[in-house]
């Protein structure tokens, strides 16, 4: 269980702290999915600044970022999951993967009104139900991390493999 020190209840008893699509996400998961809230400071949502307030390791921190994949005149995306101490290797496994000439970070303004979330809090649950969900093996095998809840104001403690279970999801060695 993430320590820190956060005041951290189950998930469905908050549904306020969550964005609409995370909401509904959580009630899809169920009362006894292991998911948690805990409300923060959206001034200090980014990963670095929440992890030193809140006293919750980078190792058990995940950022969840969605990758725009082009290949011809389509655009494909995808979100890409790793430990907060990692970064995603875009350019090789994601690209290749997605079958992309070309992949990068999507536009703020996309992800933003694609997703349904705000910026700084993306997570894996709730995205569209098309796009697949990258998720590194590190997180993956995590007893829990802590992600966005598709708010800047609060947090989710969510455990690997709920992430990793998702309809869309595909455990890969994503991180550099």
């Amino acid at each position: 269980m993430v320590a820190g020190t956060l005041d951290w209840t189950p998930a469905g008893r908050r549904l306020d702290l969550l964005a609409a699509p995370v909401a509904e996400a959580v009630r899809e998961l169920g009362d006894d999915a292991a998911v948690r809230v805990a409300e923060i400071d959206p001034d200090l949502a980014d990963t670095a600044t929440f992890c030193e307030r809140y006293g919750v390791r980078m190792d058990e921190s995940a950022n969840c970022v969605i990758v725009a994949a082009r290949r011809g005149g389509e655009v494909r995306y995808a979100a890409c999951v790793v430990l907060a101490t990692t970064r995603v290797d875009v350019n090789g496994v994601v690209r290749r993967h997605l079958g992309a000439r070309k992949a990068s970070f999507a536009p703020q303004d996309d992800a933003v009104r694609l997703t349904g979330m705000e910026y700084g809090g993306i997570t894996p649950l709730g995205l569209p139900e098309e796009w697949p969900v990258l998720v590194d093996e590190a997180v993956a095998a995590h007893p829990e991390v802590v992600v966005g809840s598709g708010v800047r104001r609060s947090k989710l403690a969510v455990p690997g493999e709920i992430i990793a279970a998702g309809a869309t999801a595909k455990v890969l060695a994503l991180a550099i």
